[in-house]
């Protein structure tokens, strides 16, 4: 195999002009989104010292992108894209400009930046289907799986640069110029995105009732195996073998060293997904797509297992970068079969649903993930179990959704995943 079919697809980039606009205010929007949350978390802390307080901001702003997403794929199905994405963002640029304002204060108020996480949540919860709907109008076809891994690494790159700068910034201007250049950051999307060509919705989805359309897509999940696949195979690693909650704890006691250590273990899986988005240029060209996915899922669970087993923090922290690897591989072999095998009249509805399950779904593993190394005693025991069930459940869904082993990314969608018949408009 050839370099060039090794590292990350451009094709994209090259081939069409609207795409490239996409990636370029994804990479910066990245940046700018861990500038702010960094920020915020900050200047909460400074206000109040309570890490609880900081906890609930989080959680007001992760409520209200979970509802947001529920809502945003309706609404990616009934309204014209473009102009979702353009006013969701233009909401968001207005919100974090008050944010820099409220820090620029005298006395900033802590209550609103409690308002400020929901509203910007919320936003970003609406626009966020519609923009991963419009992806596959803006590519080839054959290109599916090169888009995700392209946006996959923007969101590498930015967990990556971001928190640093925030910290930077925050140590030095203040939090206020964090919030400021996020603002500004938005205002620059918006000229980017402004020259995105109109994306109307299927005239039939715009006539339809919400709960019929949302009635629509769930029909349309149980309809096809590959899609609902999809979903429940994430469902194996996020929340049966998420382990990061465990770190602290590992780093700890299990391993014997202090924060530095808990730090290098939450970068392992980092450094293993920029790699795996680096090297995603087989994932447009293997054939068989359900199967590799079968093997990345599978592979993440390995690898947690091996982590929990492991007797050394280098050979731990191998184990999680090989986990990393294998959840980008995951995550844009996900994406790319969603979209191709999803008709686009109900993509912003089928896409909320993954949207939200990545939102709602590792912070349930962690959840999880805790209690069984209460209910174990042993945080490396509750590693080890939940990638084995992780395991397990992959091998269950491998052999019980054959339509998902056999999907592909080459040619049309299987006739047994194309969706049911529309259902009957109503006025």
């Amino acid at each position: 195999m050839r370099l060039g079919e090794v590292v990350v697809d451009i094709a994209p980039l090259r081939a069409r002009g609207p795409f490239r606009l996409v990636f370029a205010t994804q990479a910066i929007s990245m940046v700018g989104t861990h500038l702010t949350s960094v920020a915020a978390s900050v200047q909460i802390y400074t206000l109040t010292g309570s890490s609880v307080r900081v906890g609930l901001m989080s959680l007001a702003l992760g409520l209200s992108l979970l509802v947001g997403l529920l809502a945003g794929g309706l609404l990616a199905d009934r309204v014209d894209r473009r102009r979702i994405v353009l006013v969701t963002r233009a909401v968001t640029a207005v919100v974090i400009a008050g944010l820099a304002v409220n820090a620029a204060l005298s006395e900033p108020q802590v209550w609103f930046v409690y308002v400020a996480a929901v509203l910007a949540g919320a936003a970003s919860g609406l626009g966020g289907p519609a923009l991963m709907a419009a992806t596959p109008s803006l590519v080839a076809p054959g290109q599916l799986a090169a888009a995700g891994a392209l946006i996959t690494l923007t969101a590498q790159l930015g967990a990556v640069l971001g928190p640093s700068l925030a910290g930077l910034i925050a140590a030095g201007p203040g939090v206020a110029v964090c919030f400021a250049v996020d603002a500004a950051v938005y205002v620059v999307g918006l000229a980017l995105l402004a020259p995105l060509p109109a994306m109307p919705p299927d005239p039939a989805g715009e006539r339809q009732r919400p709960m019929r359309a949302m009635a629509e897509g769930l029909r349309f999940l149980r309809g096809s195996q590959v899609v609902a696949g999809l979903l429940l195979i994430d469902v194996c690693a996020v929340v049966f073998a998420m382990p990061y909650a465990l770190f602290p704890e590992l780093g700890t006691e299990h391993f014997g060293g202090g924060p530095s250590t808990v730090g290098l273990l939450y970068t392992a899986p980092a450094v293993g997904s920029l790699c795996g988005a680096l090297t995603s240029g087989w994932t447009g060209r293997v054939h068989h797509t359900g199967r590799a996915l079968i093997g990345a899922v599978a592979l993440w669970g390995v690898a947690v297992t091996c982590f929990g087993l492991s007797p050394g923090l280098w050979l731990a922290l191998a184990f999680l970068a090989l986990a990393g690897f294998g959840d980008t591989a995951s995550e844009i072999l996900r994406r790319a079969l969603l979209q191709h095998h999803t008709p686009d009249r109900l993509q912003g509805r089928v896409g909320s649903l993954w949207l939200a399950q990545a939102t709602a779904g590792p912070s349930v593993g962690n959840l999880e993930a805790g209690l069984v190394a209460r209910a174990l005693g042993s945080s490396a025991g509750a590693a080890v179990l939940g990638g084995l069930v992780c395991l397990a459940g992959v091998a269950t869904l491998a052999v019980a959704m054959p339509g998902l082993r056999r999907a592909t990314l080459q040619g049309p969608p299987a006739t047994e995943d194309r969706p049911p018949a529309p259902v009957e408009a109503t006025d």
